[in-house]
């Protein structure tokens, strides 16, 4: 072969290797997001070459306002908070859409919140914020304290509106690794309108009688890992709202705490669609249930396509719960309504350890019965410490299968049928 020819070979395999390796971008695709690689360099901003004090009580606000104005700047910069220090910061928004994305805020040391009533003003919703961001990633060893214990006594001092710790709202490509939030006023860590995010090996703590305050609140939010997490509080330890869909949550510790749980979700007579959740591998301590699925009566939309399995639960009230009569406020103010919102295929599969309570509660609404329930390799005990009458197992409007035999039996379920639930989740638009 000629040297010529052997050259226009050459370029033949390349043109048809680069084509081929080309063709791999768009196979598979889906719908769901798709993380991009990040892009880190070495454009380092400390708070304290900006002006931060560090000592505890002097405002530190400015100086992390300074820093992040710079770091917004730069791609894949890191945002510094150091160790040894503690930083008083006052409400505050990390915020985009102009900032250059994959921004790394590092922190290693302790930030906490105001105590006086003041930088409040007539109450906010959060304290610390990032908003309209992508590739966001906070990690270190360090600490968010909110300070919250003067917000739960309610003793007047502090406005009615309690804020979240730590927010991200309408971010991309979220991580949230390997710090501790303590103590916040309400609930701890929430992501709301965020597509792909990852949270691991985070530790969230709060005394159980602090009154709302969760662990971590998902609300329209898509395609969320959370794992290897230690949650205890006051409220639930992990709350799906509406509008979330592909969430995969394992390996939790859980309590003390309310448990996790899917909801409350239609309140004020409002759509609630949620879809397909996996929570797996979670141990559940003193809460007050242990997986439950909770919705207003009156509302309307979808549960569907829920996997609780491999949880173990120690001295849990309820383990396992569906209720479709949730009320958080006086019962006598909660009316009986027709609508509401459909809880189907929902699977229960190893679930074992010990309850207070009941070891099932089923409590499914009268006009749209609960449909597609399953049971399997579910062994729960009571706990006969407890001096008070245990009840047995729960059912109402409760349709499903046993998929194997049940520790105690469980003999109150209807048997699965067909029904109208997808055609009336349809025409509310949670299948469009």
């Amino acid at each position: 072969m000629s040297r010529s020819n052997l050259k226009g070979l050459t370029l033949v395999l390349l043109i048809a290797l680069f084509v081929w390796s080309s063709s791999f971008e768009n196979c598979g695709a889906s719908q769901s997001y798709i993380p991009q690689p990040r892009h880190w360099n070495y454009a380092i901003f400390n708070v304290l070459e900006y002006g931060a004090k560090g000592n505890g009580y002097a405002d530190d606000t400015k100086a992390f306002e300074a820093a992040w104005a710079a770091a917004c700047k730069v791609e894949g910069s890191t945002m510094v908070v150091p160790y040894g220090f503690v930083f008083l910061v006052k409400p505050i928004t990390f915020s985009g859409p102009n900032c250059q994305p994959n921004i790394q805020f590092q922190l290693d040391g302790k930030i906490i919140a105001p105590t006086s009533s003041q930088p409040w003003g007539s109450g906010l919703l959060q304290w610390l914020q990032f908003k309209n961001l992508k590739g966001i990633t906070i990690l270190g060893k360090g600490v968010i304290d909110g300070q919250g214990s003067d917000w739960w006594n309610d003793n007047g001092r502090m406005p009615s509106t309690k804020p979240t710790a730590l927010r991200f709202y309408g971010s991309k490509a979220v991580t949230v690794s390997g710090i501790t939030i303590q103590n916040s006023a309400r609930t701890h860590l929430k992501f709301d309108n965020c597509i792909g995010v990852q949270v691991f090996d985070i530790r969230i703590s709060a005394p159980s009688d602090s009154p709302n305050t969760d662990g971590i609140h998902l609300q329209n939010s898509q395609d969320v890992t959370i794992y290897r997490a230690n949650l205890a509080c006051g409220d639930d330890c992990i709350s799906i709202q509406t509008g979330c869909s592909n969430i995969y949550i394992h390996n939790i510790n859980c309590g003390p705490g309310h448990g996790i749980s899917i909801g409350a979700l239609g309140a004020g007579k409002t759509k609630a669609c949620v879809s397909n959740i996996i929570v797996r591998d979670v141990t559940l301590h003193n809460t007050l249930t242990g997986v439950r699925i909770k919705t207003w009566q009156g509302g309307y939309g979808s549960v569907q396509g829920i996997t609780f399995s491999n949880i173990q639960v120690y001295e849990v009230e309820i383990p396992i719960m569906i209720d479709q009569f949730y009320c958080a406020s006086d019962k006598s103010k909660c009316r009986n309504d027709t609508s509401a919102v459909a809880v189907s295929g929902i699977n229960y599969v190893n679930i074992w350890g010990t309850y207070t309570v009941k070891p099932l509660h089923f409590a499914c609404s009268n006009s749209l019965p609960c449909t597609g329930l399953s049971l399997a390799n579910i062994e729960l005990t009571p706990l006969p410490s407890y001096n008070f009458e245990l009840c047995g197992s729960f059912c109402w409007k409760a349709n499903g299968t046993l998929r194997t035999r049940t520790v105690p039996p469980i003999d109150c379920l209807m048997p699965s049928k067909l029904s109208s639930t997808r055609v009336q989740s349809y025409g509310n638009s949670c299948w469009v």
